[in-house]
Protein backbone atom coordinates (compact mmCIF):
# COMPACT_ATOMS: atom_id res chain seq x y z
CA UNK A 1 0.00 0.00 0.00
CA UNK A 2 2.74 2.33 1.05
CA UNK A 3 5.10 1.87 -2.30
CA UNK A 4 1.89 2.22 -4.62
CA UNK A 5 1.06 5.45 -2.56
CA UNK A 6 4.49 6.66 -3.14
CA UNK A 7 4.38 5.96 -6.79
CA UNK A 8 1.67 7.76 -7.44
CA UNK A 9 2.47 11.20 -5.66
CA UNK A 10 4.16 12.92 -8.36
CA UNK A 11 1.13 13.22 -10.37
CA UNK A 12 -0.55 16.42 -9.84
CA UNK A 13 -3.72 15.16 -11.00
CA UNK A 14 -6.69 12.99 -9.02
CA UNK A 15 -6.78 12.92 -5.25
CA UNK A 16 -2.74 12.26 -4.56
CA UNK A 17 -3.44 14.33 -1.53
CA UNK A 18 -6.46 11.87 -0.63
CA UNK A 19 -4.70 9.14 -0.73
CA UNK A 20 -2.10 10.17 1.09
CA UNK A 21 -3.84 11.95 3.99
CA UNK A 22 -5.79 8.28 4.53
CA UNK A 23 -2.62 6.26 4.49
CA UNK A 24 -1.49 8.64 7.33
CA UNK A 25 -4.46 8.11 9.39
CA UNK A 26 -4.36 3.97 8.62
CA UNK A 27 -0.86 3.94 10.01
CA UNK A 28 -1.46 6.25 13.00
CA UNK A 29 -4.02 4.22 13.75
CA UNK A 30 -2.19 1.49 14.23
CA UNK A 31 0.48 3.49 15.42
CA UNK A 32 -1.63 4.49 18.22
CA UNK A 33 -3.32 1.53 19.24
CA UNK A 34 -0.29 -0.47 19.94
CA UNK A 35 2.11 2.66 20.76
CA UNK A 36 1.47 2.39 24.32
CA UNK A 37 2.82 -1.81 24.27
CA UNK A 38 6.51 -0.41 24.29
CA UNK A 39 6.87 1.51 27.64
CA UNK A 40 4.41 -1.06 29.42
CA UNK A 41 6.99 -3.93 28.44
CA UNK A 42 10.12 -1.09 30.24
CA UNK A 43 10.69 0.47 27.23
CA UNK A 44 10.88 4.16 28.61
CA UNK A 45 9.24 6.58 26.34
CA UNK A 46 12.87 8.82 25.61
CA UNK A 47 14.29 5.71 24.27
CA UNK A 48 11.50 4.92 22.15
CA UNK A 49 11.97 8.97 20.64
CA UNK A 50 15.53 7.52 19.75
CA UNK A 51 13.82 4.37 18.30
CA UNK A 52 11.72 6.42 16.25
CA UNK A 53 14.19 9.13 15.09
CA UNK A 54 16.16 5.96 13.38
CA UNK A 55 12.55 4.49 12.35
CA UNK A 56 12.77 7.80 10.17
CA UNK A 57 15.98 6.76 7.96
CA UNK A 58 15.09 4.42 5.81
CA UNK A 59 11.87 5.88 4.38
CA UNK A 60 13.87 9.00 3.77
CA UNK A 61 17.08 7.12 2.01
CA UNK A 62 14.19 5.50 0.53
CA UNK A 63 12.08 8.35 -1.39
CA UNK A 64 15.42 10.61 -2.04
CA UNK A 65 16.88 7.68 -3.65
CA UNK A 66 13.81 7.29 -5.46
CA UNK A 67 14.41 10.66 -6.58
CA UNK A 68 18.01 10.17 -7.83
CA UNK A 69 19.23 11.59 -4.36
CA UNK A 70 18.55 15.09 -5.53
CA UNK A 71 18.48 16.83 -2.12
CA UNK A 72 17.65 20.69 -2.21
CA UNK A 73 20.56 22.21 -0.85
CA UNK A 74 19.43 26.01 -1.25
CA UNK A 75 19.35 28.17 2.40
CA UNK A 76 15.79 28.44 2.19
CA UNK A 77 15.27 24.94 1.52
CA UNK A 78 17.00 24.12 4.27
CA UNK A 79 15.92 26.41 6.73
CA UNK A 80 11.90 25.30 5.95
CA UNK A 81 13.00 21.71 6.35
CA UNK A 82 14.77 22.29 9.69
CA UNK A 83 11.70 24.42 10.84
CA UNK A 84 9.32 21.12 9.87
CA UNK A 85 11.54 18.86 11.52
CA UNK A 86 12.54 20.89 15.16
CA UNK A 87 9.05 21.89 15.53
CA UNK A 88 7.92 18.32 15.20
CA UNK A 89 10.62 16.61 17.21
CA UNK A 90 11.43 19.55 19.21
CA UNK A 91 7.63 19.31 20.37
CA UNK A 92 7.72 15.92 21.25
CA UNK A 93 10.50 16.49 23.84
CA UNK A 94 8.53 18.92 25.41
CA UNK A 95 5.73 16.75 25.45
CA UNK A 96 8.34 14.31 27.65
CA UNK A 97 8.60 16.79 29.93
CA UNK A 98 4.52 17.64 30.39
CA UNK A 99 3.43 14.13 30.41
CA UNK A 100 5.80 13.59 33.46
CA UNK A 101 4.08 16.38 35.26
CA UNK A 102 0.78 16.66 34.43
CA UNK A 103 -2.62 13.71 33.52
CA UNK A 104 -2.65 13.08 29.81
CA UNK A 105 -6.40 12.87 29.40
CA UNK A 106 -5.82 16.61 29.66
CA UNK A 107 -2.40 17.55 27.91
CA UNK A 108 -3.56 15.65 24.80
CA UNK A 109 -6.99 17.05 24.35
CA UNK A 110 -5.42 20.49 24.36
CA UNK A 111 -2.59 18.83 22.06
CA UNK A 112 -5.06 17.41 19.38
CA UNK A 113 -6.36 21.04 18.78
CA UNK A 114 -3.38 21.42 17.05
CA UNK A 115 -5.09 22.03 13.49
CA UNK A 116 -6.60 24.76 14.70
CA UNK A 117 -3.13 26.78 14.61
CA UNK A 118 -2.78 25.30 11.21
CA UNK A 119 -6.21 25.98 9.95
CA UNK A 120 -5.69 29.59 10.79
CA UNK A 121 -1.95 30.73 9.87
CA UNK A 122 -3.08 28.71 6.78
CA UNK A 123 -6.47 31.00 5.80
CA UNK A 124 -4.71 34.43 7.00
CA UNK A 125 -1.39 33.65 5.22
CA UNK A 126 -1.58 31.03 2.48
CA UNK A 127 -5.23 32.25 1.49
CA UNK A 128 -6.79 28.82 1.22
CA UNK A 129 -10.40 28.57 0.91
CA UNK A 130 -12.63 25.51 0.96
CA UNK A 131 -16.14 25.24 -0.07
CA UNK A 132 -19.07 24.63 2.50
CA UNK A 133 -18.88 20.86 3.38
CA UNK A 134 -15.47 21.41 4.00
CA UNK A 135 -16.03 23.70 6.25
CA UNK A 136 -18.54 22.09 8.12
CA UNK A 137 -16.08 19.22 7.94
CA UNK A 138 -13.09 21.36 9.65
CA UNK A 139 -15.62 22.37 12.49
CA UNK A 140 -16.55 18.71 13.21
CA UNK A 141 -13.52 17.23 13.20
CA UNK A 142 -12.08 20.09 15.52
CA UNK A 143 -15.14 19.13 17.90
CA UNK A 144 -14.30 15.59 17.61
CA UNK A 145 -10.39 15.66 18.58
CA UNK A 146 -11.17 16.81 22.27
CA UNK A 147 -13.15 13.83 22.72
CA UNK A 148 -10.38 11.10 22.24
CA UNK A 149 -8.20 11.48 25.08
CA UNK A 150 -10.93 12.95 27.68
CA UNK A 151 -11.37 10.92 31.01
CA UNK A 152 -13.05 12.71 34.28
CA UNK A 153 -10.56 12.91 37.05
CA UNK A 154 -8.33 15.78 38.73
CA UNK A 155 -5.61 17.14 36.81
CA UNK A 156 -3.56 18.43 40.03
CA UNK A 157 -0.42 21.06 39.32
CA UNK A 158 -1.24 22.74 36.17
CA UNK A 159 2.82 23.06 35.85
CA UNK A 160 2.16 20.76 32.89
CA UNK A 161 -0.17 23.07 30.97
CA UNK A 162 2.29 25.36 29.11
CA UNK A 163 4.26 22.63 27.60
CA UNK A 164 1.06 21.30 26.39
CA UNK A 165 0.19 24.34 24.93
CA UNK A 166 3.33 24.59 23.74
CA UNK A 167 3.62 21.34 21.92
CA UNK A 168 0.48 22.26 20.15
CA UNK A 169 1.49 25.76 19.53
CA UNK A 170 4.44 23.49 17.52
CA UNK A 171 2.74 21.36 15.95
CA UNK A 172 0.37 23.45 14.42
CA UNK A 173 3.06 25.64 13.03
CA UNK A 174 4.77 22.71 11.86
CA UNK A 175 1.95 21.35 9.70
CA UNK A 176 1.54 25.33 8.09
CA UNK A 177 5.49 25.20 7.76
CA UNK A 178 4.66 21.79 5.93
CA UNK A 179 2.46 22.83 3.32
CA UNK A 180 4.47 26.16 2.59
CA UNK A 181 8.03 23.99 2.39
CA UNK A 182 6.24 21.83 -0.23
CA UNK A 183 5.74 25.51 -2.01
CA UNK A 184 9.64 25.91 -2.20
CA UNK A 185 11.22 22.02 -2.35
CA UNK A 186 10.38 18.38 -3.07
CA UNK A 187 8.49 16.26 -0.60
CA UNK A 188 11.63 14.21 -0.61
CA UNK A 189 13.56 16.83 0.53
CA UNK A 190 11.38 18.28 2.99
CA UNK A 191 11.36 14.59 4.49
CA UNK A 192 14.87 14.35 5.03
CA UNK A 193 15.07 17.16 6.72
CA UNK A 194 12.71 16.24 9.46
CA UNK A 195 14.62 12.45 9.88
CA UNK A 196 17.93 15.01 9.92
CA UNK A 197 16.55 16.87 12.90
CA UNK A 198 15.08 14.15 14.49
CA UNK A 199 18.31 12.34 14.67
CA UNK A 200 19.89 15.59 16.22
CA UNK A 201 17.47 15.73 19.15
CA UNK A 202 18.59 11.73 20.10
CA UNK A 203 20.81 12.78 22.33
CA UNK A 204 18.66 15.13 24.25
CA UNK A 205 16.03 12.31 24.86
CA UNK A 206 18.76 10.05 25.70
CA UNK A 207 20.14 12.49 28.60
CA UNK A 208 16.31 12.37 29.49
CA UNK A 209 15.82 8.46 30.21
CA UNK A 210 16.07 7.38 34.05
CA UNK A 211 18.84 5.13 33.68
CA UNK A 212 17.84 4.19 37.66
CA UNK A 213 15.45 2.31 36.36
CA UNK A 214 15.15 -1.35 35.08
CA UNK A 215 15.51 -0.62 30.97
CA UNK A 216 13.68 -4.01 29.17
CA UNK A 217 16.58 -4.31 26.17
CA UNK A 218 15.35 -7.22 25.12
CA UNK A 219 13.16 -8.44 21.47
CA UNK A 220 9.64 -7.12 23.21
CA UNK A 221 11.52 -3.36 24.26
CA UNK A 222 13.34 -1.58 20.80
CA UNK A 223 12.08 -4.33 18.00
CA UNK A 224 9.07 -3.80 19.61
CA UNK A 225 9.22 0.03 19.61
CA UNK A 226 10.84 -0.01 16.09
CA UNK A 227 8.19 -2.07 14.40
CA UNK A 228 5.33 0.19 16.09
CA UNK A 229 7.34 3.38 15.32
CA UNK A 230 8.32 2.98 11.74
CA UNK A 231 4.59 3.22 11.01
CA UNK A 232 4.37 6.59 12.51
CA UNK A 233 7.38 7.33 10.30
CA UNK A 234 5.98 5.89 6.97
CA UNK A 235 2.82 7.57 7.99
CA UNK A 236 4.49 11.32 8.49
CA UNK A 237 6.29 10.38 5.30
CA UNK A 238 2.62 10.10 3.48
CA UNK A 239 1.56 13.24 5.24
CA UNK A 240 4.27 15.36 4.14
CA UNK A 241 2.66 14.06 0.50
CA UNK A 242 -0.50 14.96 1.41
CA UNK A 243 -0.05 18.13 2.33
CA UNK A 244 2.08 18.79 -1.20
CA UNK A 245 -0.75 18.16 -3.06
CA UNK A 246 -3.69 19.07 -0.72
CA UNK A 247 -4.74 22.43 0.94
CA UNK A 248 -3.26 22.33 4.42
CA UNK A 249 -6.56 24.08 5.85
CA UNK A 250 -7.98 20.68 4.76
CA UNK A 251 -5.61 18.10 5.24
CA UNK A 252 -4.74 19.07 8.66
CA UNK A 253 -7.97 18.36 10.75
CA UNK A 254 -8.34 15.51 8.38
CA UNK A 255 -5.40 13.44 9.52
CA UNK A 256 -5.89 14.93 12.85
CA UNK A 257 -9.49 13.63 13.60
CA UNK A 258 -9.41 10.62 11.36
CA UNK A 259 -5.67 8.90 12.98
CA UNK A 260 -7.43 9.10 16.55
CA UNK A 261 -10.51 7.54 14.94
CA UNK A 262 -8.81 4.80 13.34
CA UNK A 263 -6.84 4.19 16.73
CA UNK A 264 -10.67 3.85 18.48
CA UNK A 265 -12.11 0.88 15.48
CA UNK A 266 -8.54 -0.70 15.77
CA UNK A 267 -8.39 -0.89 19.68
CA UNK A 268 -12.11 -2.15 19.99
CA UNK A 269 -11.60 -4.77 16.96
CA UNK A 270 -8.01 -6.10 18.02
CA UNK A 271 -7.63 -5.30 21.65
CA UNK A 272 -11.22 -5.47 22.70
CA UNK A 273 -11.41 -1.88 24.33
CA UNK A 274 -14.96 -0.68 24.33
CA UNK A 275 -14.71 3.54 24.53
CA UNK A 276 -17.34 5.72 26.91
CA UNK A 277 -20.13 7.77 25.51
CA UNK A 278 -17.62 10.54 25.10
CA UNK A 279 -15.54 9.04 22.75
CA UNK A 280 -18.31 7.19 20.90
CA UNK A 281 -19.46 10.80 20.12
CA UNK A 282 -16.10 11.44 18.77
CA UNK A 283 -15.70 8.88 16.67
CA UNK A 284 -19.43 9.75 15.55
CA UNK A 285 -18.37 13.56 15.02
CA UNK A 286 -14.88 11.85 13.33
CA UNK A 287 -16.27 9.60 10.82
CA UNK A 288 -18.74 12.28 9.40
CA UNK A 289 -16.15 15.25 9.12
CA UNK A 290 -13.80 12.49 7.35
CA UNK A 291 -16.20 11.83 4.94
CA UNK A 292 -17.22 15.53 4.21
CA UNK A 293 -13.37 16.34 4.08
CA UNK A 294 -12.99 13.21 1.45
CA UNK A 295 -15.52 14.93 -1.28
CA UNK A 296 -14.96 18.17 -0.41
CA UNK A 297 -14.54 19.02 -4.51
CA UNK A 298 -12.18 22.22 -3.59
CA UNK A 299 -9.93 19.99 -1.55
CA UNK A 300 -7.14 19.31 -4.11
CA UNK A 301 -4.42 22.27 -3.87
CA UNK A 302 -4.67 25.08 -6.42
CA UNK A 303 -2.26 27.33 -4.85
CA UNK A 304 1.16 25.67 -5.06
CA UNK A 305 1.64 27.39 -8.59
CA UNK A 306 0.82 30.97 -7.31
CA UNK A 307 1.63 31.04 -4.15
CA UNK A 308 5.62 32.01 -2.95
Amino acid sequence: MTTATLTAVPSTGGRAWLINALTTVVLWGFWGAFSGLSPKHGFPDTLVYCVWALTMVPPALLVLGLTGWKLDPSPRAVAYGLAVGLLGAGGQMVLFYAVARGPAYLIFPIISLSPVVTIALSFVILRERTGRRGVLGIILALLALPTFDFATGSGGSAIWLLPALLVMLCWGVQAYFMKAANNLMSAESIFFYMMLTGLLLTPVAWAMTDRTQAINWAADGPLLAAGIQLLNAIGALTLVFAFRHGKAIIVAPLANAGAPLATAIISMIVLGVMPGPVKLVGIGLALIASLLLAIEPDAEDSSAATWS
